[in-house]
Formats: C-alpha cells, structure tokens, sequence
C-alpha cells in the first residue's frame, strides 16, 4: 500500500518496494535501477526532469510528450519528479498512475511531493508551470508579489539541491519576472540557465504569418518575439522570412503587420479563454516541448528561436538584469547564444523599448523578493497577461 508522508525521504513508489516518507518515486518499469537488456544498453544517462503544478492542465499534456521520447529523443531515458502541492497530492497519484499504465519505456521512474528541495534534487531541467491564476478584482501589482514568493521559495530550493548546470523554464506568469525573481534567488547556478516561455507566442506569430501568406507554417523562419509575455510583446515582422524571403516582401501590406498582425498576437491568449472559457493548455504544453527541444537540438542553419533569458551583456541595448525575450541559436547542447545578426528600424525599436518599461516596472515591484531594497509599483495601466482581458 503506498503511504505518504509530506516532507523529508523519499517514498519508493517502486512494484518492489511500497513503503518510505516524503515523496513518492516509482520504478515504472521493473524497479530502480533498471537492468540493461539489448535496447537499453546503447541510452544515454539518465536525465532528471522536475516540474511544479504537475496536476495541473498543461502538465497533464506535457508530460506524456516528455516520456514518449519527443523532447529528448528515442535513446534518453529520463526520471520525471512531480511537485504539487498538499490539496494535490492524490491528483499527483492518478497523473503516477496514467504515466505508469502507459509503459513508455524511457521513462524509469515518476516521484511525486510537495517539498521542493526533494522533488529539485539533481534536478537536470526544472520546469515551473505551477502559479497562481490573477483573479477577479485583484491587482497587477498584488499578483506579482504573490507568485513572486513562490518563485523565490522555489529559486532557493534550486540553488540548495539541483544539478549545478540546470536549465530552468518559467511558465507561471508573469513568466519574465518570476524567472528574474527564481533567478537572483539562485545565485550559485548560471543566470544563463533560467528562460522565460515564450515560444508560445511564437508559434502564434508564425502560424498567423503563414495564414496570411497561403503557406504552411514551417515556412515561416526566423520569428523573434521580443520583451515581456504581456500584451505588450513585439512580434517581430522585420526579421521574419516566408520560404526563406523577408516577410515585408511577401505580405506588403504593412498597415496589417503592424495592427493586425501585431495585435492577434498578442491578445490571441484572451480571445482563445473568451471563445473556450479557459486559457490554452495544450498549446502551451506543445511550446514548452518546442522550448526544450530547440536547446537540445541544433538550430538550423539560419534560423533562430525565441525564448526569455537575463539581458545582462546583451548585443541589442536593452537594459541590463532583466528576463527578455531575444533571439537565440543553439548547438542542441542545452545552451544558446544570442543572435547578432538581426535588422532593426524605428517601429521595432519603440515597441522593444515600450516592453523593456513594462518590464523595469515589474522589477521594481518585486525589489523585496530580488534583494533589492523595498519595492515601489507604478505599473503601465495597460499592463496585462495575455489571457487577462
């Protein structure tokens, strides 16, 4: 029978071994560790795989694709540790059982708690998908402060127990400044390894610049979303290409780059909650599959794609010591480099610097929570969320 206890030692949710304390981990495919047979032999290391919200919608999704082998590839095993929270621990035992039933094969074992220094142990990626949802009558200002406690909680637990080289992606919003708040929180791991998600956006952008064109969206490279994931985000239309030609020479009208196209982006979140009456999930999970494979994949030749990271040192003149979203290649090592070579004329420079404000407003917010000083709030009035229309 398996028990629970909330905090401390692992319990082994092992068909060997049943009992323990803290979290539960389950061999799923025969015990822990597992015996090499023929097909087993030539995998790589086991890769450690955290999340938080791990009951949640997006989660529910994701980590199906994360044990299928469609991030990581067909020869990476990987241990899944799932964090929720105390009302969400039997949830936490059904996503176990669902994971186990459906005998993935690289997937060798699945923990479950509460505690985040167990669940971030050695962790190799740490996905924080977990966050408070602003509702009703509750400001911009209060949020922020709210989720920025989590995420300076779960910052310190990082910095104590996960893998020195982690990679962190910050889901729950407002994704830039809780990934600055996780960040300055851990100052023993590499600011370079925490990303905001902004691949969702993305994939919008694109999907809305191939409408437009009568292509299929793989035929939209190049697509950069710059700043905060708010409604403020830019777009970035100038340095998109269509079948390997600049956008502005395939759609020329520009009135609807820059209105149309612009605007649909970044409100798409709040028009999919009015029309479904809930925020996206499934797009989201598949954008953060995205996110992590492009770090662990080349980047093809030319192409680039968008995530938030910390400014500090960054080509372009945008403020220091913020999250922002920027273009990035990667060698498909789990690290990026910034790109250098991107096009830059008035329009996209006054949107980039109207979002890097938004974002220095919310820093100054959660001064409290990034050590420094005393916070003050005097955010945009239009500062919002996607999905908080």
């Amino acid at each position: 029978m398996l028990t629970l206890q909330m905090k401390d030692a692992p319990l082994i949710r092992d068909p060997l071994s049943r009992t323990g304390c803290g979290h539960a981990s389950r061999g799923v495919n025969g015990g822990t560790p597992p015996i090499l047979d023929e097909k087993t032999r030539p995998w790589k290391k086991l890769v450690n795989v955290s999340l938080t919200g791990a009951a949640g919608r997006i989660s529910n999704h994701l980590l199906f694709k994360l044990a299928s082998g469609e991030v990581f590839g067909q020869d990476q095993p990987l241990a899944l540790k799932l964090l929720g929270s105390e009302s969400s621990v039997q949830a936490l035992e059904g996503v176990a059982m669902e994971l186990e039933d459906s005998l993935y094969p690289l997937l060798r074992e699945v923990s479950i708690g509460i505690d985040p220094y167990v669940i971030f142990k050695d962790a190799d990626w740490a996905l924080l998908i977990g966050a408070k949802p602003r509702g009703p009558g509750v400001e911009r200002a209060a949020i922020l402060d709210i989720n920025g406690q989590i995420f300076a909680e779960q910052g310190k637990a990082l910095n104590a127990v996960a893998s020195r080289n982690v990679k962190v992606i910050v889901v729950g919003n407002p994704c830039n400044t809780n990934a600055l708040i996780c960040l300055k929180n851990a100052p023993n791991l590499p600011a370079k390894n925490f990303h905001a998600l902004t691949r969702l956006d993305e994939n919008r952008a694109k999907f809305q610049l191939a409408l437009q064109a009568g292509v299929f969206y793989d035929k939209v490279s190049n697509m950069t979303i710059w700043g905060n994931h708010s409604t403020n985000q830019v777009p970035d239309f100038l340095n998109a290409k269509i079948n390997g030609r600049p956008v502005k020479e395939v759609i020329k009208d520009t009135k609807w780059l820059e209105e149309d196209f612009t605007i649909t982006v970044q409100r798409r979140g709040g028009v999919l909650i009015e029309k479904w009456g809930r925020s996206s999930a499934a797009s989201t999970a598949v954008s953060i599959a995205h996110a992590m494979r492009s770090l662990v994949t080349p980047s093809p030749e030319g192409d680039w794609f968008s995530t938030g990271v910390y400014t500090t040192g960054n080509p372009y003149g945008i403020a220091d010591d913020l999250v922002f979203s920027m273009p990035c290649r990667s060698k498909g090592d789990g690290d990026y480099e910034l790109v250098q070579d991107v096009a830059m004329d008035n329009f996209l420079w006054g949107r980039i610097k109207k979002s890097e404000a938004e974002l220095i407003a919310e820093k100054r917010c959660v001064a409290h929570l990034t050590g420094e000083g005393n916070a003050f709030c005097d955010l945009p009035a239009d500062t919002m969320l996607p999905g908080e229309m």
